[in-house]
């Protein structure tokens, strides 16, 4: 399908629904729930994003992107388009070609390092450029308009693309460098200056007639002719003849738009993105551009075979070059049941029924054992749906009623808006949804959106599969439809809120900072937390006949896992150099990759972050179990370095849970024997689930990635010996016939979860 607006419905809500005054308090009803327009006390405001253009003054600020710095501070942070760096100076723009840079740490690893270094900077000639607002931004692509009175210089830049374009309201351009520079390939065309600086190639393209004058040792001016205000700059891999040409021959096709979108195929459980540019040719006749991908979109695509370039090194591994204004990408969707089946092992189920009867006793306290806002309340409610579900699968219908009450009365009163304490809030000032107590900055920062509440729509979903009436919009989904709204609106440039405001689909993951400060550009930590969020709207799309919704987080969950085995954990080889010396990246940011967190450099929750929440949605986490048996066996020497600090987890076993149920997704028989029942659980997980879950897979086997189906909810699972094990769960109200890949076929009934086991 075509990306339209998956929350149409959605959009103006906030004008159109009910608006109930009592004194100064400002509340919008949602169905049986509502939401505040106005903060309590001394609950904090979200952060103004001035420097945008009037016109895009009037949208939804693009919080959460790889440019999102530009919109928060008069003194923006570099932005790391790839391979370019960019950043907003007071004299116009500066451009460079970052280098990787090998950095020791005091955990005696290293982080991999692309900075911001030795720009060259384009600038008006003819007047003082005023600050630098965003003036445009498509889906990888942005302008940056550099205004002052009547005057104005824009830039355009893209991700993966090596140009940045130029238009100017008057005067030529002042291009200064870092240092003095070298002439190269002086005849090659009189509109092009190409030069080396300090080891690297920058190439700038003028209009016909422009004249080249070297003002002094590291300043250059493009005197222009008049009618023709542009400029093409860009930096190129290598200083040979060819490679110039190349750049020549796309020089003058500058973006004007870049766009997006995605079909799922479920007949074939396959997702295709397609990418789109769309040019204004300013001289000749070639439109083409010059586009650059990231390894998630060429390794392995059979249709760019023989089509793509050598490029660039870059942060993200080889940026390769495309002549051409489109190209496709193709995935498999692997699929996902909201829970697996009962286990009857008779050695171990004794066992499973006291940790059941132990959590559903707790499960008042464990829904909210660490903070008190949105987050770890989403995380404490995703942890009793998980109990809920063992319960149910194992024939416990008491405990499954008892916890699914104690769910419903805990949401219910968050989503009521009656509380002044825990409460939901639409910030008309940014386009976004807010909620308070605030946790990590979301409010003051617009961070982790997508982390928070996907624990929330997760929850909600699987309530829905079990009780339709009371997730109604009339009733408490609406409310879970403005936390998707705020996460996954599919509308541009709307004024509710921005497109899917924190996945960057060029890059093929999320960004949890909301104004993308630092030196370094955005960045993620637990993009385990990010694909746990696109799986609550792929079940809160089946669990409301949303197929749009569905189809929308079935591309999400889909991308970021692919961008998530590229870029964190590398399976491909194709992107961490071999000075990275950890099995995978922990924290991912625009310039660098860091193993660390941002609360500990403890080695158990460093590793364990891109991990949580372990649920059936995780699979593809055992994508190649020989690489989790790496990762794992990395601890205890990490563990052994972290003490020579002084310091050590507290408990020792800390998120022992996690690191068992990772292991039991390539070796279950292992998994199960290093878990221990009283161990420490990290908060999100309950001993219930651990155990389920390890003793399911030592019943099926691990995932088995080669076998697909014909319908959204479904696993596969392989045993050594060879026998397979197929799931499908049906969230309609008819039953259907689900067949497999291998051609296995099972009916499964109306919102029932079925099964074929030897």
């Amino acid at each position: 399908m075509t990306p339209t607006t998956v929350v149409k419905k959605l959009r103006t809500m906030s004008l159109l629904l009910l608006v109930a005054w009592t004194g100064q308090a400002q509340t919008v009803k949602a169905g049986a729930g509502a939401y505040r327009l106005d903060t309590q006390g001394t609950d904090n405001e979200v952060p103004p994003a001035p420097m945008r253009t009037e016109a895009l003054l009037k949208s939804a600020a693009q919080t959460n992107q790889w440019y999102s710095a530009l919109i928060f501070s008069a003194q923006p942070e570099v932005l790391y388009a790839q391979p370019l760096t960019v950043r907003a100076a007071a004299g116009g723009l500066e451009l460079a070609l970052p280098r990787k840079e090998v950095v020791p740490t005091v955990r005696k690893d290293t982080e991999i390092h692309y900075p911001h270094r030795d720009p060259i900077l384009i600038a008006p000639e003819a007047f003082v450029p005023g600050p630098a607002k965003l003036a445009k931004a498509s889906d990888w692509a942005i302008d940056i308009a550099f205004a002052k009175d009547a005057d104005r210089m824009t830039a355009t830049v893209a991700h993966g693309s090596p140009f940045a374009t130029f238009r100017v309201s008057r005067g030529g351009y002042r291009i200064t460098l870092p240092d003095a520079g070298v002439r190269v390939h002086v005849t090659e065309d009189p509109r092009v200056l190409a030069l080396k600086v300090k080891g690297r190639v920058y190439a700038l393209f003028g209009p016909a007639g422009v004249v080249w004058e070297q003002s002094a040792e590291r300043q250059w001016l493009a005197r222009l002719p008049a009618g023709r205000d542009y400029l093409s700059a860009a930096a190129l891999p290598d200083e040979q003849p060819a490679t110039l040409r190349l750049f020549l021959r796309h020089a003058y096709a500058f973006l004007q738009d870049t766009r997006v979108t995605w079909r799922y195929d479920a007949a074939a459980s396959s997702v295709e993105t397609t990418f789109q540019a769309t040019t204004q040719v300013m001289e000749g006749t070639e439109g083409t551009p010059l586009l650059g991908l990231y390894p998630h979109q060429w390794y392995g695509n059979a249709s760019l075979e023989g089509r793509t370039l050598p490029g660039f090194e870059s942060l993200r591994g080889a940026i390769r070059l495309l002549p051409a204004a489109t190209f496709k990408t193709t995935a498999t969707y692997a699929g996902f049941v909201p829970w697996w089946p009962a286990v009857h092992d008779p050695t171990r189920l004794a066992e499973l029924r006291e940790l059941l009867d132990s959590d559903r006793r707790n499960a008042r306290r464990m829904m909210l054992e660490n903070g008190t806002g949105p987050y770890w309340q989403g995380k404490g409610l995703q942890r009793i749906a998980q109990v809920m579900s063992v319960a149910e699968q194992q024939g416990d219908l008491e405990t499954r009623d008892q916890l699914l009450k104690l769910l419903k009365g805990r949401i219910e009163s968050w989503f009521s808006g009656e509380s002044r304490k825990t409460y939901f809030r639409y910030a008309q000032k940014l386009g976004t949804v807010v909620s308070y107590p605030e946790e990590y900055f979301s409010v003051e920062q617009v961070n982790d959106h997508h982390f928070h509440y996907g624990y929330w729509i997760r929850t909600m979903a699987e309530i829905a599969l079990r009780d339709p009436a009371w997730a109604a919009k009339e009733r408490w989904g609406a409310m879970t439809d403005l936390l998707v709204a705020d996460i996954a609106t599919t509308r541009r440039g709307g004024s509710d809120y921005p497109f899917l405001r924190a996945f960057d689909p060029y890059e093929g993951h999320s960004w949890a900072s909301g104004i993308g400060l630092g030196p370094f550009g955005n960045n993620q930590e637990s993009s385990s937390e990010a694909v746990n969020a696109w799986a609550g709207l792929i079940l809160w799309g089946e669990a409301t006949g949303d197929k749009a919704l569905r189809d929308l987080g079935v591309w999400l969950y889909t991308t970021e896992i692919q961008s998530i085995q590229h870029y964190y954990f590398d399976l491909a080889h194709q992107v961490l150099p071999p000075e990275y010396l950890n099995t995978e990246v922990s924290m991912l940011f625009g310039g660098k990759y860091a193993h660390n967190t941002w609360w500990t450099d403890e080695p158990r929750q460093i590793k364990g972050i891109n991990l949580l929440p372990l649920t059936t949605a995780s699979l593809y986490l055992g994508k190649d179990p020989a690489f989790v048996k790496k990762s794992l066996a990395e601890l205890p020497a990490q563990t052994a370095t972290h003490a020579t600090t002084g310091r050590r987890a507290d408990p020792p076993d800390l998120w022992q849970d996690i690191f068992a149920k990772y292991l039991a997704l390539a070796d279950p028989a292992a998994a199960l024997a290093q878990w221990k029942r009283w161990g420490a659980v990290e908060l999100g997980d309950t001993r219930t689930h651990a155990l389920h879950w390890l003793l399911s897979l030592q019943r099926m086997g691990p995932p088995d990635f080669s076998v697909t189906a014909d319908t959204t909810l479904y696993s596969v699972f392989r045993r050594a010996d060879g026998a397979r094990t197929y799931l499908a769960y049906n969230a309609g109200t008819t039953p259907i016939t689900v067949t497999f890949s291998d051609g296995v076929r099972l009916t499964v009934p109306s919102r029932a979860l079925a099964q074929k086991a030897p």
